[in-house]
């Protein structure tokens, strides 16, 4: 991948985690608030939520913020529409070709100054939609239970050290979050 011109070096970018760090949660408040901004004229009611491991204080974590916009409606039309302001505030947006793992949402990534590390991701879903709810009560559960968020901080990074990519990485947390959601 690092030999493909047009892909980002965030793109491959290997997972690292990091002691927890106390400016997470306002930083994540304040990326809340600017995407609420930007995604005005297309957001549902309800609003921009600050979800991952960063949302949990104390928490060991990629140093990713992530954050989930209810959208009205996903639409090619409105993704179309979306595409562009975020984009002007540095947002770039992962092709449902390249996100099929998660056909519910539509993504994006913002990377840092140089391009080589994502600062945040962005999950844009619709509103009411199953996976909205699941991602809020996985983020509640661990901030609910140290215990249960020191078991998956282990787990992180245990996969961070022997992952070869994120996807990899990512699918080893999927019994965990199973195990929380009761599913």
């Amino acid at each position: 991948m690092a030999d493909l011109p047009d892909v980002p070096a965030w793109a491959y970018e290997r997972p690292e985690i990091r002691p927890p760090d106390p400016t997470w949660a306002a930083r994540g408040s304040d990326l809340c608030a600017q995407v609420a901004r930007l995604l005005a004229p297309w957001l549902a009611p309800g609003r921009v939520e600050h979800v991952g491991s960063t949302a949990v204080p104390g928490l060991a974590a990629k140093p990713v913020l992530d954050v989930m916009a209810p959208m009205r409606d996903l639409s090619a039309e409105t993704v179309a529409a979306v595409v562009p302001v975020l984009s002007a505030a540095g947002w770039c947006f992962v092709p449902p070709s390249l996100d099929a793992a998660a056909p519910w949402r539509r993504f994006f990534v913002l990377p840092d100054t140089e391009g080589r590390r994502r600062v945040a991701h962005l999950h844009l879903l619709p509103v009411g939609h199953p996976r909205w709810h699941a991602q809020l009560r996985f983020r509640n559960a661990l901030r609910a239970d140290r215990g249960l968020a020191e078991e998956y901080a282990e787990l992180k990074r245990r996969l961070a050290g022997e992952a070869t990519d994120r996807e990899e990485y990512t699918a080893g947390k999927t019994e965990f979050v199973r195990r929380v959601l009761g599913e």
